[in-house]
């Protein structure tokens, strides 16, 4: 009789929540898993599928669930520790949901109701307590599983498949000439030897070492050594493992000898002529040794792997690059480090790649490893030590000193009629919805798709409950959960005013960029685009009588009238920047056209994004540029704790200078300015910048003649120290030393990347907009080329057809037509641009006639260098 009462509850549940008007009043709201933790695109969720459709938003969230704390300055993360009693862990028996906050109880707390899947739980008698007169138990508040939003368990023996492992650390080095003779080798031992104090502070960590050129090199660093022994196995085919026993050590016991490796490592090959590199081979012997422990392996290359397994060819074809066949050179060539990939997962093992690539290294069939074992790959194009070395050695430092937890699974879960359709980041998937994380660490997010699995939601509230199982680096098993409630609306205009801008833009990105691996770059631009103009038309009233079943009713003249006024109200506040943002995406170097991006840049920036936390992915999108030639006295001091965040940085609470609109008509002669996007910074200095200026911050008078790749910051000026300052604070909230590039203005092959992030003008590739072409192509609610006020369909805002294009300021605008072909490019070096004979014409629509899509001036360096001349607005914009 009580299966049959169970069975018959289970079909009802929704419409009993739905039924019970007490229930929406029982969930406190005000308990949420804090920002930093758990991001939603949309903060009210539509009633019904049909709803949703219309919003045209995209549902879903980002996570991060070892997030550091909010307070820089702080070690505690303020999550709660449960440790169970007898009873154990709390959990639904039939879907496994966590207890929460959100459940309801019933029979006096005798009995609980999942408010995931709606099973009725009987409450062991060692966990009952009372309700008090609002139905909630009078313990909760002693309780954190009953008052907070992020709770973490002990967990007990039942949930370890082995004992907890000690932290495994193996460093896989590339030792070719390349790595010599580039500087990497030396950077890599010094960076590695600069960490060991800080991995000593676990006594139980492991270490490993392994290098390879045409061969692979074995280390046995045993206590009872002096100097370490190296053993050479050059038979690639028949690989084996000398001393397996003695290839990892204990590095307490073992630091003299580790010591004296590191100390000699880069004397050791610095004569080294070997082009080979047998990249397969030393993975596989590195997964050897540390299989039956798992941890974390550190791959440090320099070139193409070209020998034996795993071997790449070089594939680069400069006559697809800017045309719809691109993104083929953005996919994985061979599946080898994908089936790698997962095989390493399988035994626990995360990989941590850093690339220092001088020619064409394949970086997107090499980020399949990292991808796959819930690593991160780091790339430092044309490495120098001088100007990158800084940046590699806070990269390395952060990789092993954040916070690093071992033999993760997670899985979330949502209340039943909403299901979670997609993931993005970086893990291996098991079953349907278990992530495989060998590694978990502080700057671990995934991204997720919520949709409705049934055509109507019968609850005033929807529960997303994620769940991740670790091996803390002290050998403690433990369960973080976190518990978000969301309530849902039937009102269209509820679900827009509850809309994150920034999490939207996160989750659009990481979308396209799954599209532009399948359909291409044409693609998802136009996606990008399509969806900015739907989001906001629906917003302003198109498409908002909205039925159960999706019906518009189109047909009344009432309705007519009100879509066509869609275009003239006013967006509202949540989506202002929207817009904006959106068309900054779509000249970011992952999706920006052309051919001046390397695929090796495009391949490495998207491995960035597709791992980005919101923040970050915010500056990324769309950078922030301060003016500091005329930044007040308080800008760049310490102490601004009583200031908001946009306006502080770093640990100190460094004050930050004035934000300039990013477009080139904000630029001056006589300016200094300093733009950052979370990954580089770039210090533009005007021609005529103030000589006094130039002497505080770089210790000369003149910028003319100086040799730019070896000026640097001066330091003993009020200037310099509080302009060293804000550099640090913006790096500080990274958490890694971005690179700092110093622009002379007029310096066109790096003044052109810099041009690159001015994204409020137009780009050099077909179909970019001005922001205020692109607010009126948004507003017009179609694609095709909007007219702008003031300068009709063939100029922008009284300025004369044929002047869209800019170079820096003062310059003559190109005198070019549109679908021009470029000027023929370099033809040598790594990174030139490639030998086209134009851009595509496919993907977005076309802009408008008259100078708006020139051809791109003539590029160099590294990775193509420029490309970027953009045509500004004729006046400085404001934001939406």
């Amino acid at each position: 009789q009580q299966q049959q009462q169970q069975q018959g509850f289970h079909a009802q549940v929704p419409q009993a929540q739905n039924s019970n008007p007490d229930y929406m009043a029982s969930v406190d709201l005000s308990i949420k898993v804090p920002p930093e933790f758990l991001r939603m695109t949309v903060n009210k969720i539509p009633t019904s599928s049909s709803l949703a459709a219309a919003s045209k938003l995209p549902m879903g969230g980002i996570i991060r669930p070892l997030a550091p704390p909010s307070d820089h300055n702080s070690e505690d993360d303020g999550v709660a520790v449960v440790n169970p009693s007898a009873t154990g862990i709390i959990r639904c028996k039939r879907c496994r949901t966590y207890m929460n906050p959100f459940v309801a109880w019933v029979e006096n707390g005798r009995r609980w109701r999942c408010n995931i899947c709606g099973q009725i739980n009987d409450v062991p008698s060692a966990y009952f307590c009372h309700l008090d007169q609002d139905g909630r138990r009078r313990d909760r508040a002693q309780r954190p599983e009953l008052n907070s939003g992020v709770v973490e368990y002990i967990a007990p023996q039942e949930y370890m498949v082995r004992p907890p492992q000690a932290p495994c650390y193996m460093f896989v080095i590339d030792v070719s000439g390349a790595a010599a003779r580039a500087g990497s080798l030396e950077a890599v031992a010094a960076g590695i030897r600069a960490n060991l104090d800080h991995l000593m502070s676990n006594p139980r960590a492991m270490v490993g070492f392994l290098t390879y050129d045409k061969s692979v090199h074995f280390y046995n660093m045993k206590q009872n050594l002096t100097q370490p022994q190296m053993l050479v196995v050059s038979d690639l085919k028949e690989l084996f493992i000398p001393l397996p026993d003695d290839l990892l050590v204990n590095l307490s016991d073992s630091r003299p000898v580790v010591d004296a490796f590191l100390d000699g490592l880069p004397s050791m090959f610095n004569t080294s002529a070997a082009s080979e590199s047998c990249l397969g081979p030393a993975l596989k012997a590195a997964f050897t040794v540390m299989k039956n422990i798992g941890g974390k392996m550190c791959v440090f290359q320099s070139g193409l792997p070209n020998l034996s397994d795993g071997a790449l060819k070089h594939r680069e074809n400069p006559r697809i690059m800017g045309t719809p066949e691109e993104f083929k050179l953005l996919c994985p060539s061979t599946n080898w480090y994908k089936d790698t990939g997962v095989e390493f997962s399988r035994s626990q093992i995360s990989v941590e790649m850093f690339l220092f690539p001088h020619q064409y290294m394949d970086t997107a069939t090499l980020s399949e490893l990292p991808k796959n074992t819930a690593g991160t790959m780091y790339c430092y194009p044309s490495f120098s030590s001088a100007s990158d070395g800084a940046r590699f050695s806070s990269d390395l430092t952060h990789a092993l000193t954040r916070r690093t937890c071992f033999e993760a699974v997670m899985r979330v879960r949502c209340t039943r009629g909403m299901r979670l359709s997609n993931f993005y980041g970086n893990f291996c998937i098991r079953g349907t919805d278990l992530l495989a994380l060998p590694n978990a660490t502080s700057d671990t997010c995934f991204a997720f798709d919520l949709s409705h699995d049934e055509p109507m939601l019968n609850t005033s509230v929807l529960t997303i409950q994620s769940a991740l199982l670790y091996t803390s680096s002290e050998g403690e098993r433990r369960i973080r959960v976190h518990t978000h409630a969301v309530p849902v609306t039937s009102v269209l205009s509820d679900v827009v005013n509850s809309v994150d801008a920034d999490t939207v833009c996160n989750l659009l990105a990481k979308q396209a960029l799954d599209l532009s691996l399948k359909s291409g770059l044409d693609t998802s631009r136009t996606r990008l685009l399509q969806a900015c103009m739907d989001i906001i038309k629906s917003a302003k009233g198109g498409n908002r009588n909205v039925g159960v079943y999706g019906a518009t009713n189109a047909s009344f003249p009432s309705q007519r009238q009100q879509q066509a006024d869609a275009g003239a109200a006013e967006t509202p506040e949540s989506l202002a920047l929207l817009p904006l943002y959106t068309m900054a995406l779509q000249k970011n170097i992952v999706f920006r056209g052309g051919a001046d991006v390397h695929p090796d840049e495009r391949a490495s920036a998207m491995a960035a994004l597709r791992t980005m936390w919101v923040d970050d992915s915010r500056h990324f999108i769309y950078p922030r540029m301060f003016s500091l030639h005329d930044m007040g006295g308080e800008a760049g001091t310490e102490g601004g704790e009583s200031m908001d965040d946009d306006q502080v940085c770093g640990r100190n609470h460094v004050v930050l200078p004035g934000l300039v609109d990013l477009s080139v008509d904000n630029l001056k002669s006589d300016g200094i300015f300093l733009l950052d996007n979370s990954i580089d910074m770039y210090l533009w200095v005007g021609k005529a910048a103030d000589p006094a200026l130039l002497s505080s911050l770089f210790g000369v008078s003149s910028m003319e003649g100086v040799d730019m790749a070896g000026i640097s910051l001066s330091e003993g000026s009020d200037l310099s120290s509080r302009v060293s300052n804000i550099i640090k604070g913006l790096r500080e909230l990274k958490g890694t030393a971005a690179k700092l590039t110093i622009v002379r203005e007029g310096d066109q092959s790096i003044e052109q990347r810099f041009f690159w992030h001015l994204v409020e003008d137009r780009a050099s590739f077909h179909g970019t907009y001005s922001y205020v072409e692109y607010m009126s192509l948004i507003n017009s609610g179609n694609m095709a080329p909007p007219v702008v006020a003031g300068g009709g369909p063939g100029g922008s805002m009284g300025r004369a057809p044929g002047q869209g294009m800019q170079g820096p300021p003062g310059a003559a605008p190109p005198q070019s037509n549109y679908g021009a072909p470029p000027p023929a490019p370099p033809t040598s070096g790594y990174g030139a641009p490639p030998m086209s004979g134009g851009p595509p014409t496919g993907g977005m629509a076309p802009p408008p006639t008259g100078g708006m899509g020139m051809a791109p001036p003539p590029t160099s360096g590294m990775y193509g260098g420029g490309g970027g001349g953009m045509a500004p607005p004729p006046t400085p914009l404001g934001r939406p």
